[in-house]
């Protein structure tokens, strides 16, 4: 059953919490983390990076992958990325404004690879061995906002081919185009890279409502996807929420700020 966000928005105000995120805060906010601990999330490892990692993914453990570090007095999580793995949220999500806050570290394995995993369902190791079947926004270095379709989830977005490429660029304004393991492919790029200079902190904030999704990169809309659904039987069904995934996938990884409050609509400037 889906967490409703009404009735941890009321634990949130019984419990006096807050929020510090770029918007002004509102007591409708609930921490993801909580800021001192992973106790609001599960943990779990799953494939190699690769051949030549083999012996890092034998050796690794929840209780180093993921930790919680402190800079300049501040909590932080630290994922280490020398494993394929997830952090997931216990609970299920619909109609949401979430925010996450994170930068990359210097320790790199094989890329400066993550991803923002929503409407997260199944069993873990249903995608790549390792995370549960997601509609995916690309935490990547340089494809920051992509979506990244895994399993059998799809989605129609507004999107352009560049004929060299090959790829599906976002396109406000242009012609809806299916996308799925079905047609036209998983992955469709961002319209224009919003991300910080390595080292700096990105804002991502991910809105759902309904089957529409926007990904928003540093105050930038980047990715508006609609009709997210399931392809199976031959047929599309509605995708409306799940759980969401923060993955270790390549490198190390710092996030200072997971949050989520309730929407009945998507912002009409963010739609823009």
């Amino acid at each position: 059953m889906k967490k409703s966000l009404i009735q941890i928005t009321l634990l949130a105000l019984i419990l006096g919490m807050g929020i510090g995120c770029s918007q002004k805060p509102t007591d409708s906010w609930v921490q993801l983390f909580n800021g001192q601990n992973l106790e609001n999330w599960d943990l779990q490892l799953g494939s190699s990076l690769g051949a030549n990692f083999d012996s890092l993914a034998q050796a690794a453990t929840v209780e180093n992958v993921f930790t919680i570090v402190e800079e300049n007095g501040e909590k932080l999580i630290r994922i280490s990325g020398e494993i394929n793995g997830a952090l997931a949220t216990k609970e299920s999500y619909e109609n949401y404004h979430l925010q996450l806050v994170y930068r990359w570290g210097e320790t790199v394995y094989s890329s400066r690879n993550s991803g923002l995993l929503y409407h997260s369902f199944g069993p873990f190791g249903a995608a790549f061995g390792t995370w549960m079947a997601n509609i995916e926004c690309q935490l990547m270095h340089e494809n920051l906002g992509d979506t990244y379709l895994m399993v059998n989830t799809t989605c129609e977005t507004a999107a352009v081919q560049d004929t060299t490429t090959q790829q599906f660029y976002f396109t406000a304004g242009a012609a809806p185009v299916q996308f799925g393991e079905q047609a036209n492919g998983r992955m469709i790029r961002k319209s224009i890279d919003a991300e910080k200079p390595l080292g700096g902190w990105n804002t991502v904030d991910l809105y759902c409502v309904g089957r529409t999704s926007v990904h928003v990169v540093n105050g930038v809309t980047v990715m508006i996807n609609n009709n997210t659904g399931i392809f199976t039987d031959g047929g599309i069904q509605p995708l409306t929420g799940g759980k969401i995934q923060i993955q270790s996938e390549g490198a190390e990884m710092f996030v200072k700020q997971v949050a989520i409050q309730p929407i009945t609509e998507i912002p009409a400037e963010v739609l823009q």
